[in-house]
């Protein structure tokens, strides 16, 4: 019985380890070649509803991959970042039950009940957009979503695997 209690456990920390999960969307007729340099788009950063210091943590995990793919910081950039992030709580409901008898499931068992597990979990959704400086036009847009930390020991990385796995699919059609 008490293997039983443990499994929903189980499940809710795998569950809560997950990957960051990635979707993007780009302006196909736009050459991603001919960006080279960048800088971040103050006006929107500044708008952003987070923590002063998390945004320094997710605008330096963005200069570490930009640097990465060979681009350079600039005062006259070709492209423009902006970030937009937000957190979404889950609530999360998980039932076993168990009866007497034969049939689907996990078989006979002297024990009757139900076993109803209520859990919560909050996922961040970061957006980075890559917007054309000249044009002022959005080219290119990453989401990630994952769980979120509020340990502080984690929350560097936490964001830094955020930051990498979105930037990972830019500029769209490189060989990864």
């Amino acid at each position: 019985m008490k293997t039983l209690k443990i499994l929903p456990v189980l499940l809710f920390l795998l569950a809560g380890c997950s990957s960051v999960h990635v979707n993007t969307d780009y302006d196909k007729k736009v050459d991603f070649s001919q960006y080279k340099t960048y800088a971040y788009y103050k006006t929107g950063i500044d708008k952003v509803e987070i923590s002063d210091l998390d945004k320094k943590r997710i605008l330096r995990s963005i200069d570490e991959v930009m640097l990465a793919k060979g681009f350079t910081k600039s005062d006259t950039p070709d492209l423009l970042i902006n970030i937009n992030a937000k957190a979404e709580k889950n609530v999360n409901v998980s039932q076993f039950s168990m009866g007497y008898g034969y049939g689907w499931g996990m078989g006979w068992s002297p024990y009757w009940g139900s076993t109803t597990n209520l859990s919560s979990s909050t996922d961040g959704i970061l957006t980075i957009d890559l917007i054309d400086a000249k044009q002022k036009e959005l080219i290119w847009q990453g989401e990630g979503i994952g769980y979120l930390t509020k340990n502080m020991d984690e929350k560097d990385e936490n964001i830094k695997e955020f930051v990498t796995k979105i930037l990972a699919q830019y500029p769209p059609g490189q060989k990864k």
